[in-house]
């Protein structure tokens, strides 16, 4: 058996490490699925962190703890699926360890889009941050990903009675905190 090896950066030291691949041809199908599907991980890692670079090292941590596995990924299972399910994971893991940590001002990057695409994206980005981790991810599938209550509830390895009370309460919070969204479902029809 020939074994691949691929180089990914650590985000919390900074320096390359080496993950085996376990099967011949494991590497290709890694770097493929790597460049096809990357930036729409570093998206849905975005709106779960409220910050362009711990996304990017949410995705680099998931592909680092998914590299080692995918070999053993059987060729009629959806990587994605998977890979997905990693990044949530890793993603409270992430919050559990830091969730005392002083929290980063809200900088807004500056994008190329038109101003009222900012602006909604800034008023449900701000919206989304006071949430609480769970709470945001339970919004996140089920209405960025437009995942169904029970696939939300595999994702995260919960009850689908704990996705409906949490997508519940989320909501309630969002009206009560966040009234500017209801601003926006106005202006939007």
């Amino acid at each position: 058996m020939n074994l691949g090896t691929a180089p990914l950066q650590t985000p919390a030291s900074g320096r390359i490490s080496t993950v085996r691949l376990s099967k011949q041809g494991s590497r290709e199908s890694f770097d493929d699925y790597v460049r096809g599907r990357s930036v729409a991980l570093v998206r849905i890692a975005y709106l779960l962190t409220g910050d362009a670079h711990l996304a990017e090292d949410l995705v680099q941590q998931t592909l680092i703890n998914v590299a080692g596995r995918w070999g053993k990924l059987r060729s009629d299972d959806d990587p994605d699926a998977y890979v997905r399910k990693v990044l949530y994971h890793q993603h409270v893991s992430w919050w559990r360890r830091h969730r005392r940590d002083p929290l980063p001002t809200a900088v807004i990057p500056e994008r190329s889009t038109p101003a009222r695409d900012v602006s909604v994206a800034v008023t449900v980005m701000g919206a989304l941050r006071r949430l609480a981790p769970r709470q945001r991810a339970v919004i996140v599938l089920r209405y960025f990903e437009d995942m169904t209550e029970t696939q939300t509830a595999e994702m995260l390895g919960i009850a689908v009675g704990t996705v409906k009370s949490t997508t519940r309460d989320a909501l309630a919070k969002l009206r009560k905190d966040a009234p500017e969204l209801a601003e926006l479902v106005e202006v939007n029809q």
